[in-house]
Formats: C-alpha cells, structure tokens, sequence
C-alpha cells in the first residue's frame, strides 16, 4: 500500500456551499474476507454541526420540529452554559440570552463530513462516512505504514485538532464496534482482534444506535449495558424484538461484520446530462452518449490528457446505479473511437422505468500530446498506415476477446521463458536471453514417450507414443538445460532436448529428464513441436 502525501482539510465558513465533494460516489459494498481480521477506525465528531460554522461562540444550531423549535447542536461554551440538544428554542434563549442561533444545514453538515472523508484517503483507500458525526477507516494492512495503530490513531486525530476539529477515535475490528467506542467509550482505545464484545459490555445501549423504542423496552426489562443485553438468549431476543435488534448485536460483536461503503474520490475528468424525463431507449441513450464524449474530449485535451478508461454510470429512477466500462490500450481522446466500444456494451444497461441521470467519467487517464496523423484531406499511403488503426482495432477485439501478447522472460526453463503481458506494454530482451532455436508450438502438458537410442547418451531412433512409433530421420543434440538452483528444488534432474525430424517432414523438440538410467527407468517427453 502506498503511502499519500496528506494535506489539512480546508475549513468552510457559515455560508460554504457544498463542495464539489458531492460527486464522490459510494463503491460497492466491500464484503469483509472471513480469513482476514479487519481493523476499522472509528472518528466521531462531537461538534461537527458548530465546527463547521466557524462562527464565534456560545453557539447553538436549532431546527423546527413539526410546531416546535429545537436545538439540535451547540458548541461547548453553549454546552457549559446549560444548553443541550432536544432543548427548546425559547428555553435555550432564557438561559443564555446572547447564544448566537444557526438554523441547521443537515445537507452541507453532510458534504463537509464527506469531504473530511475524502481527505483521510491519505491514511487508507477505504475511508467512508458514518452519519451524521462519524467517519469510518479501514486500516487493514496499513497500519504498519504508521508506525502501529496506536501511532496512526495517534496522528489521525492530532491532524484534526490542527484543523480545528474535535474528534474522538478508536480502532476495533467491526465498524459497529468501533463507531460505539468512540461515541461512548474511551477515547484512543485500541481493542485487540476478537475483544469487541468484551469492549462494548458497558457502554449504554444507545451507543449501538438501537431504536428508541427497542432501548425503551430493554430499559423496562432492566438491561441497561450492552453487555446486559449480550449475555440473554439470542432466541430469547429474536422472539421478543425481532431480528434488528440481533443483527446490530452480531455486527458489533464480529459475528456478521457489516460492510462498509467507502467513498471514491470525485474523477478529474466527467461529463453529465440530468433528465426532466427519464429516459428508456437506447436511441436516447446513444444521443445523450453522444453528446458526453465531445465534452469529455474537449476536457482531456485542455489539459493535454488521453484516456485510457471510461466508465458511463446510469442513474435509474429507483435509485439504482448501472455502469459500463470501456479501456483503451494507448491513451485517447477519440470521441468516434469510444463510441465504437460502447456500442455493444450499452446492451448491457436495464433501464426498467428509466434513467434520470447519465455520467461519463474518465477513470484513468495519461499524457497525450497531441498529434496530427495527415494533412486535411489526405489519407495515408500504403506505407504509410496511421499508427492509431493497430490500437484501435485491438481496442475494439478486447471488448469481446483477450488480447495479449508473449514477452521473453530470463529462465533456463523453456515454459518459464516467456509471460502474458498486454499488447502494449514495452518489451525488452532480457540479458543472456537464450538464441537457440525453439519449437514454434509448446506444450502445455509435456507428453511421455518410449524412446529407443543406439547409444545410452546417444540421440532418439525411434519414438513411441502410445500403440504408435515413429523413426526419427535426423536428430540435432543434446542442448542441455540446467535447473535454476536459485528457484527450482535442490533435487531437480538437468534435460537434455534435441531436434528431431520423423517422417513426413514433422520436426519435434524431445527431452530426457536426468542422465541415462540402465534400469531402464530414463524418462523422455515431447516438449514441443517446430511447425
């Protein structure tokens, strides 16, 4: 895991409209590895509402509640003055005459809080939000690039209080478990793979977020703590609360983690086109395409960039979101060109009642200078192709096929020699690269032979290959391969291959495993076959 390099997250003031923060989207849920212990840090932002405002205290942020006004936040001179959330508005006035009133934003409470989000991928590639205060991390396996978790927990929340924001954090293995702790329980705990439920026993059962009418029943039964409510019956509970209430217990507690949705950073480069009425047909999803790629073009030339991944995502009705991914081998910016390669990828899309949004983003991109292939009203001579035909055409087979292509590798090993890579990844020869002649057609799975030589070291006269044998007319050899004893077991035996020709021209590459054995024990194979 690479580590980023981590700036302060900037502060709005009262009137900041939500960044552009706001088209960061929600990956899919990541599904947790049973084998792997998950660690996930919790931060809880106690005064996110008023931290946000940045306006001088005592401060209180209210809101209307059917006929009532409310508080729904203060800050701590507010709240060492008396005034609490639920309070009313009239009541908070009594109190403390000169408390500054905010009418509450949820909408841009929310858009900072992704942003902070967003800023904390300098810490993991998964950071995700956890309305309305919280934020979740999942530091498995980067912990070790802080210096331990309590060192990365550490530095997160020192980070924060730089940039003004209180936070109160903690690491566990589940993010229920860790959302509890840091809103209830101490701050900086570090509970150890398989302690949650040890760890949450005596919070208060608010703190798993449970509905208040199911901690109204627990209280009247007399279970007040976690830990309380842990040590009854799951069966017991089930019955008499249903199936919630033992779905947050066996998510705090790691028994069915739930997963988290971390946030992606908004692309660089996108295009959009928002719908009064939804859309239905491939026609009008072919215009609107059609309309998104010049834009997205235009984008990506300004700032001297080719794309070599586009990603259109289709935003239905239901709320349902649909993506389609093309890539390119060398970067592009032909809007002609991705226009081709979604062509057959769009029937992929349902649009069921219809899609109210559709947005084109370019998920990877490269430099591109840019390049004039011929003059206005010329084409290419015969030898003179335009270089971009080859990748374009390979660009539109990998939509349906594999394309690749063989690269030499350094191995004595002929079925080491050589690797998959992609068509345009750079290739080199490497150094002491073997120049004898190689079968054009290697095999997979070597076949055994019975092979009778004139000599015990001698070269093949005859080759049997089940029931069927054929007389060998010209035989080159031995070239004999050593084993890679920086790779291969101390034991492995050295081959030695010659090139046969048998009758009807047909030229094989056959090896004997090891030196000649006069128990008649000596192993030979087809390796390979010249034509």
């Amino acid at each position: 895991m690479r580590r980023r390099v981590c700036r302060t997250p900037a502060l709005g003031g009262a009137g900041s409209a939500a960044p552009a923060e706001e088209a960061a989207q929600p990956a899919l849920p990541l599904v947790p590895s049973p084998s792997a212990r998950r660690r996930i840090l919790a931060l809880h932002l106690p005064w996110l509402p008023t931290e946000r405002l940045r306006l001088p205290g005592p401060l209180a942020v209210w809101t209307t509640e059917g006929t009532r006004r409310v508080l729904v936040a203060v800050d701590p001179a507010a709240s060492e003055a008396g005034l609490r959330p639920g309070q009313a508005l009239a009541d908070a006035q009594a109190i403390l005459p000169d408390v500054a009133l905010h009418l509450a934003e949820p909408d841009a409470d929310t858009a900072w809080l992704r942003r902070l989000a967003l800023w904390a991928l300098c810490v993991t590639p998964l950071p995700a939000v956890d309305p309305p205060d919280g934020l979740l991390l999942d530091i498995t396996g980067a912990a070790h690039l802080h210096g331990g978790e309590e060192a990365l927990l550490h530095a997160v929340t020192a980070r924060f209080a730089r940039a003004g924001v209180t936070v109160r954090g903690t690491i566990a293995g589940t993010p229920d478990a860790a959302a509890a702790l840091a809103r209830a329980g101490k701050h900086g705990a570090v509970v150890p793979p398989g302690g949650e439920a040890a760890a949450i026993a005596p919070l208060p059962l608010a703190s798993l977020r449970l509905p208040p009418a199911t901690i109204a029943m627990l209280h009247r039964l007399g279970l007040r703590r976690v830990g309380a409510v842990l040590e009854q019956p799951h069966a017991l509970l089930a019955r008499r609360f249903g199936t919630g209430l033992i779905e947050t217990l066996d998510a705090a507690t790691g028994r069915r983690p739930r997963p988290i949705r971390p946030l992606r950073p908004p692309p660089d480069f996108a295009a959009a086109r928002d719908f009064l009425e939804p859309i239905v047909t491939r026609e009008a999803i072919d215009a609107t395409l059609g309309r998104l790629l010049p834009d997205l073009s235009e984008r990506l030339e300004r700032a001297g960039r080719g794309a070599r991944r586009l990603v259109l995502l289709a935003f239905r009705v239901d709320g349902d979101v649909q993506a389609v991914a093309v890539g390119t081998g060398l970067p592009s910016r032909d809007p002609a060109h991705f226009a081709r390669l979604f062509r057959e990828r769009l029937e992929r899309l349902r649009p069921g009642f219809g899609f109210e949004r559709l947005a084109l983003e370019a998920r990877a991109t490269e430099a591109m200078a840019a390049a004039q292939a011929a003059l206005p009203g010329r084409r290419h001579g015969a030898g003179a192709a335009n270089p971009w035909d080859l990748a374009q055409l390979l660009d539109r087979l990998s939509q349906r096929l594999a394309v690749w292509r063989l690269a030499p590798r350094a191995s004595h090993w002929p079925e080491r020699a050589v690797l998959r890579v992609g068509v345009f990844d750079s290739v080199s020869l490497p150094e002491g690269w073997n120049a004898a002649r190689r079968p054009l057609r290697l095999l997979r799975r070597p076949v055994a032979l019975q092979v009778t030589a004139m000599l015990p070291d001698g070269p093949p006269v005859l080759l049997g290959e089940g029931r069927a044998s054929r007389r060998v007319l010209r035989a080159e050899g031995p070239e004999r391969l050593e084993p890679e004893w920086w790779r291969d077991r101390p034991d492995r035996r050295f081959r030695d291959y010659y090139r046969v020709e048998v009758a009807g021209g047909v030229r094989l590459w056959v090896c004997r495993s090891g030196p000649f054995q006069a128990d008649g024990t000596t192993r030979w194979w087809l390796h390979g076959r010249f034509e």
